[in-house]
Parts: structure tokens; sequence; C-alpha cells
């Protein structure tokens, strides 16, 4: 399979969290040095640190698209990759439902995406590399399941299902 390029859209829900967050993220250090002692403890320094600390991991781990390679699904990161191999795929299906009623179990739910391992009852425990949940894409593999969201799923689960065959 030749390099194919999928942008990864923002919703518009994806933009508002996020800002809300990075917004809140900056502002937190802003308030407890205004609010500090002359030589603030280790804890309090460390208070003031962490926060930003959170926004530039979330942004690190932000979903800038996805790449079919070979046999890889590669998910691009800002300066780095994920790569999942797509042997062993079994199903390939277009369902902007497909994260409804889901619980987060490990992961990042809306700080530049949502990340992570997930659950719900139609998908059962999944793992998801998500910016638009409208437009999921769920790849079924034996004992996996993995959602993403490529900017036209439809064109991107039509590549997958000539992978499987």
């Amino acid at each position: 399979m030749p390099l194919v390029v999928f942008q990864a859209p923002w919703s518009r829900q994806l933009k508002i969290i996020s800002l809300l967050s990075a917004a809140l993220l900056l502002a937190i250090p802003f308030i407890l040095i205004g609010k500090s002692q002359q030589s603030p403890s280790l804890l309090y320094s460390i208070a003031i640190a962490l926060p930003p600390f959170i926004l530039l991991l979330g942004a690190a781990f932000a979903i800038r698209g996805y790449s079919l390679v070979n046999n890889n699904l590669q998910i691009l990161r800002p300066g780095w990759k994920t790569s999942i191999s797509l042997e062993g795929l079994k199903e390939v299906k277009v369902d902007p439902k497909a994260m409804q009623g889901s619980v987060r179990i490990f992961g990042n739910s809306g700080l530049f995406g949502y990340i992570g391992l997930f659950q719900n009852q139609q998908l059962g425990r999944y793992r998801a590399f998500v910016t638009d949940q409208e437009k999921a894409l769920v790849l079924y593999f034996p004992g996996k399941t993995l959602v993403i969201t490529p900017n036209k799923p439809e064109h991107m689960a039509e590549m997958l299902r000539q992978h499987i065959r």
C-alpha cells in the first residue's frame, strides 16, 4: 500500500474543550504566582509548573492525521508517529455513533483529542485516536478494536477494505 495521508479534522466540541482547557491550564500558574509568598514551598512550585506541563504533554500527543503505509496505520503526531500493524484486520465500518455512551478507562477526553482506552456497550473496550466523533471509522481486529477519525472516513474505509481482500 503506497503512502496515503488523511487529515484529522477537529470537531467544534473538541475546539471548545481544548481552548477552555488550555486557558485554564495557563491561568492557574499566573493565579498561583500572584498569591505566592516570597519563597514558596516545593509543593507550591510544583503546583505552578504542573498545569503548563500537562498542556505541553497533551499537545505532544495531539493527532495531526493518519497515514497508510505498507501494512501499517500511522497516527501522525507533532514530530512523531504511532504505528499500528494492519495485520489481521477483519472489518472496517464507518459509524458516526461509535463512541456514544463511551467511558474513558485511560487516556484523554478532550485536550487536543479523545485518545486512549475507552469502553461502551456497542464496541466493548477499544482504543481511540479521535478528533471528530462524527467521522468515526472503526477497525476490527481479532481481540481488539480501534476508532480513528479521518477527514474522509468512507474513502479510507474503502482503501482498508481493499487491504483486507
